[in-house]
């Protein structure tokens, strides 16, 4: 701690302070437009005016020049703004500060305490300068809850000692500007607390302001002799509350932990309380990645006979920063984009081909699996989720489950999907039970809250669960409303409510005993129908014997281990690095929004009648659902593929998904295990001949009568 601060401090001798008066009186010749300077003009010189004012301390008046100097738009923006009573940040770098004023941004970081409050006056002041100027102008109005909100991305501040880990904060960090970042476990209820309030001496008749406590549980406490200022002290004891002086704000706590990818060895992720006040209540919820700034200060029991004082760290929260957004909007530049398209161009006359190139990268370190990187791929786009005239929404995610022998890499591409995914949860069969699943009901401060469980934490992300089958059947069934209907309803403790789940759930299970292929999925996974049904694939990865397979798989493993540059190449026709992957995925999910064409329609249509005539060992399969999963393939394939229309090329390749799952196939006979599947040379050609295959035996279906019974479905 002693490190940075000398460092802010050298900073701040490095650069050259020149004096108010220099400051207040001359305009700042900086490269900039002349009506610019004109203007910065005006609010100096009325700032100088201010200066006379004793009452405004030197610090607030430095804090409002810094203010007028970059932030005057800011300033401005507020000011026009239409609600007064609104609470308005103004969003401060740290950095910036420091170039400009670095004794300030020193005071800043050393007694952020005393100085945030110091940092809202000196805003107010800019807001009133800012306002003069601005008064011929209609709608300009000043608003009172004006909050600075310190954010310290890219300052000295981002070092470890102002930025540690949760599972490291001590003593040593408190009352410091300190810098967490976790995930949100808890969201508690948004209250209203006190304040401040103004009480007056009977004595001396002397107006003084008391503060609650955070520490002591936000109670008041009166001083012990009147605290004004006087020559002659007045010491009187009795005061008089004013009417109608108290000042209230919102407030909300939260509690994040710290992500489990930063833990040491043998670490258990440890949590702490933020507390949330004005505009930044109910900006997050439960499952957000975000970064907290603000000061580290300790709550105590009030003094109970015979019971032990514990003091309990505690982050008063001055600025929040949400980070899964970031990973999902913000970081995907225009030359990447570029780079995507210009991919595609290059593979316009063997798509196939480059839609390869793009899975070789899902889970590299597996060898061959074709089906199953295409399942996963096409799983974690996903769909377009329909809404009908009366409000019923159709799911756009899908599920899938796979189902094999130990050994088959089932874990690995639950891993690696987690880390494709901008947000999401893992968790075993085994340890998780229907409240850690969906939501608990806890008791916090004398009253119920929800927690939130793996579901609701992977609202909007990805959800694997591995060894699905070590759940106990009763906590296997409440996550069958979070599947289908993508909510969740609650009533525990007195809390009736409906929380949302539109979240993908990836799930990992070994088959019961030896795999028999002639009896029913169910029969084989002890999973019911009702679950089955709502997996869009279902992969069987069987360890079957095959000599050619496994002389394949263990050269690539060795060759693994002796070459570990090897995937260093950056040339997207060879191979996709996993940044670029993320950012392929969640580029194509928010840009396209494919429509099935008639040819993918008829295709689509007439596979699932054939399977509803031959399905008799997968009835828990062959459902409605099953429709609903084949649009939801082939509307991801086409994202996949660059598309924004589903052509019959994407409704074929849902199809060979769909009987890649199958245990006996409807239509393609030589599909063969999942496991063994490789990609091969030629991908286009091979696929033209599927095509073909598939064709031929849906063309029977066209002639039959109820062939378009179900194009309302598909029509979408």
């Amino acid at each position: 701690m002693k490190m940075l601060r000398s460092m802010i401090l050298c900073f701040a001798r490095a650069v050259p302070l020149f004096p108010a008066k220099y400051l207040l009186g001359r305009s700042f010749h900086l490269g900039r437009v002349d009506a610019e300077h004109q203007i910065h003009s005006s609010y100096f010189c009325q700032l100088q005016f201010l200066s006379g004012m004793e009452s405004v301390s030197d610090h607030v008046h430095g804090f409002a020049r810094f203010l007028i100097r970059h932030h005057s738009q800011q300033l401005r923006s507020i000011i026009f703004s239409e609600d007064v009573m609104l609470h308005y940040p103004l969003i401060v770098d740290f950095a910036e500060l420091l170039q400009s004023d670095p004794a300030l941004a020193d005071l800043l970081f050393s007694q952020p305490t005393e100085f945030l409050p110091l940092f809202d006056d000196g805003a107010r002041l800019a807001q009133s300068v800012v306002l003069e100027s601005s008064k011929d102008q209609e709608n300009a109005m000043a608003k009172e809850s004006l909050h600075v909100r310190v954010n310290v991305c890219g300052s000295p501040l981002e070092s470890p000692e102002t930025f540690p880990s949760i599972g490291r904060v001590r003593v040593k960090h408190r009352g410091i500007l300190l810098t967490l970042k976790g995930t949100v476990i808890r969201s508690g209820g948004i209250k209203m607390i006190e304040g401040e309030r103004e009480y007056e001496c009977k004595k001396c008749k002397h107006l003084f302001k008391v503060y609650p406590e955070i520490e002591t549980g936000n109670a008041i406490k009166l001083p012990s002799s009147c605290p004004s200022k006087r020559d002659k002290p007045c010491e009187g004891t009795r005061f008089q509350f004013i009417e109608g002086s108290i000042v209230c704000h919102d407030y909300q706590e939260i509690k994040i932990q710290e992500s489990t990818q930063v833990l040491g060895v043998g670490s258990i992720p440890r949590s702490i309380p933020v507390v949330l006040k004005d505009d930044l209540v109910d900006i997050v919820k439960a499952g957000d990645d975000i970064i907290v700034t603000g000061v580290l200060t300790a709550k105590w029991s009030p003094d109970l006979r015979d019971v032990r004082c514990n003091l309990d760290p505690v982050l008063v929260a001055n600025y929040v920063r949400r980070t899964n957004e970031l990973k999902s909007e913000i970081d995907i530049p225009e030359d990447v984009v570029k780079k995507f398209e210009q991919f595609w161009l290059d593979f316009k006359d063997m798509p196939l081909k480059g839609r390869n190139a793009i899975l070789r990268g899902i889970c590299p370190q597996v060898f061959g699996l074709f089906t199953v990187k295409l399942a996963v791929a096409l799983t974690l786009i996903g769909g377009v989720q329909h809404v009908d005239a009366s409000g019923t929404k159709v799911r756009g995610e899908s599920h899938l489950l796979l189902v094999g022998d130990p050994g088959t890499g089932k874990s690995q591409f639950l891993k690696f999907a987690a880390k494709l995914s901008n947000r999401s949860v893992i968790t075993t069969g085994l340890g998780s039970t229907s409240a850690g699943l969906t939501v608990t009901a806890v008791k916090d401060g004398g009253e119920w809250v929800l927690e939130a469980g793996a579901l609701v934490l992977a609202d909007g992300g990805l959800c694997c669960i591995d060894e699905f089958d070590s759940m106990r059947e009763h906590d296997r069934a409440t996550i069958h409303e979070a599947m289908e209907q993508q909510t969740i309803s609650v009533a525990k403790a007195g809390l009736v409510t409906t929380l949302s789940t539109r979240t993908i759930v990836f799930g990992a299970t070994n088959p019961k005993g030896q795999y028999d292929p002639y009896q029913p999925l169910s029969v084989n996974t002890t999973l019911s129908g009702p679950l089955l049904s709502r997996f869009d694939i279902v992969l069987v990865l069987l360890d079957t014997k095959n000599p050619e397979w496994d002389q394949i798989v263990s050269s690539h493993i060795l060759s693994e281990q002796g070459d570990a540059d090897s995937g260093k190449n950056e040339d997207l026709r060879y191979v996709w690095p996993l940044p670029l992957l993320r950012r392929y995925i969640h580029y194509v999910k928010a840009r396209f929004q494919p429509i099935l064409t008639k040819d993918a329609e008829r295709v689509i249509s007439n596979y699932y009648q054939l399977q509803r005539r031959s399905g008799t060992k997968n009835a828990a399969r062959t459902t409605v659902r099953m429709l609903e999963s084949l649009i939801r393939l082939a509307q991801a394939h086409a994202r996949l593929m660059f598309r924004n229309e589903v052509t019959q090329l994407d409704a074929v390749a849902a199809i060979l998904c769909i009987e890649a799952s199958m245990t006996t196939s409807a239509i393609v006979d030589s599909v063969g295990n999942a496991l063994h599947s490789n990609f091969t040379e030629r991908p286009d050609q091979e696929f033209s001949n599927q095509e073909k295959l598939i064709l031929e035996k849906l063309r029977s279906i066209d002639d039959c009568p109820d062939a378009n019974g179900l194009e309302d479905l598909s029509s979408r």
